[in-house]
């Protein structure tokens, strides 16, 4: 295989994009921790905006944001290298500082700067990165569960009082989170169940609550790697699910899974919509909560009206059913508490204005051997286990 020529590539800028991710992935990931607000007394080595900045303070940022990063370089550098491998020409990886999301990026992307010719070739370089990625997870996540502190970890640290309380007096986390009174605007990071956390988490003691997780760097870096590994499996478009999907059953078939699992997601977003608009709109004027439903309605119609291309006789059974159905699951608080996530109608719209929903065609259609496709069902597990309903939300 020929090597493929890498012109004009600008390693300063991939070298600078790194070093900012890091900054601000450690900067993140010790505030969010929040073990520096215990060692204010301690002499500091400088400070930063009031903040003290403390080897402890850069210790568990660096755990958090080193772990992230590591995820993230392994699981970029598998698509770099079996697209080199292909002779498919592609750039480093570009990493995305941003310092205002909670978490210091928005991970990273490599620039494929030639059409990937055959299935066989898509298929390699789409399942590299998210299988690579996948076991840093796996591991950084199992390494968090071994060196769990005990309950009385959180000592010390602002805000959970009820929490620390319960663990003051029990020596262990309480079932259920306590209700806390809100106080200066402060609200709680949920963190969404997974099906591989929740085995991993039966073989250790100290797990705590998911609404904790974010002042545990290496166990929260684990589990964004499975998170940032569902969203790229996602079966959709030029996703590394929809790489992998495409190449295993066809177009025809890609075309109908990725429609029906964007619909699915629409479901949970407008379920969690009405959920979380309903008293906003109602507080504000009875009359105007009225309108709450034509206004997803609509929403949801401009969605269709993309996913179908604007074929109305799929756009109306579909809005039809799909506001039916948001109707229903709305009224059962189960289904709510547990399917509900209006982030979804966000995500969708990037899916559908970004990464589109049909995958483009590819030159040559080839069957999968064997072995790739026992790595397309082990990538459908991979996301089956690590795929929430609920991600990451505010509660």
């Amino acid at each position: 295989m020929t090597e493929p020529t890498i012109q004009n590539e600008r390693y300063w800028l991939h070298l600078l994009l790194f070093f900012l991710t890091v900054l601000s992935t450690t900067w993140a990931g010790a505030e969010m921790t929040g073990r520096f607000l215990i060692y204010e007394s301690a002499s500091p080595l400088f400070s930063i905006a009031g903040i003290p900045i403390s080897w402890a303070f850069i210790l568990d940022g660096f755990t958090f944001g080193g772990s992230l990063l590591l995820f993230l370089t392994v699981h970029e550098f598998g698509h770099y290298f079996a697209a080199r491998r292909h002779g498919v020409l592609t750039s480093l990886p570009y990493y995305i500082p941003f310092p205002f999301n909670g978490i210091g990026t928005f991970g990273a992307v490599i620039r494929i700067k030639q059409q990937i010719p055959s299935t066989r070739k898509l298929f390699d370089i789409g399942a590299a990165g998210p299988l690579a990625g996948f076991v840093v997870a796996l591991l950084v996540l199992v390494v968090g569960f071994a060196t769990l502190p005990t309950p009385d970890y959180l000592e010390g640290m602002p805000g959970h009082d009820r929490l620390k309380e319960y663990i003051a007096q029990n020596g262990t986390f309480p079932d259920e989170m306590p209700q806390e009174s809100v106080e200066n605007g402060n609200v709680t990071l949920m963190v969404g169940m997974t099906p591989l956390y929740w085995i991993l988490s039966k073989f250790f003691t100290d797990v705590p609550p998911m609404w904790e997780m974010y002042h545990y760097p290496l166990l929260f870096a684990g589990w964004l790697g499975l998170f940032f590994t569902a969203l790229n499996l996602l079966p959709v478009g030029q996703l590394d699910g929809g790489h992998i999907m495409y190449a295993l059953v066809g177009p025809k078939w890609h075309s109908r899974l990725a429609k029906s699992f964007v619909l699915l997601l629409l479901l949970s977003g407008g379920i969690g919509f009405i959920h979380e608009m309903k008293p906003v709109f109602w507080s504000w004027d009875p009359l105007l909560g009225e309108f709450l439903w034509p206004v997803l309605s609509g929403i949801i119609f401009l969605y269709l009206y993309k996913i179908f291309e604007g074929s109305f006789k799929l756009i109306a059974p579909s809005l039809i059913v799909l506001v039916a159905a948001i109707a229903a699951g709305s009224s059962v608080k189960g289904i709510v508490d547990h399917m509900g996530y209006s982030g979804w109608l966000v995500w969708c719209l990037l899916i559908i204005l970004l990464i589109r929903v049909d995958h483009p065609p590819v030159l040559y259609m080839e069957p999968l051997t064997k072995n790739r496709k026992m790595l397309a069902i082990l990538s459908l597990i991979i996301f089956a286990l690590c795929f929430s309903i609920k991600p990451l939300y505010i509660g």
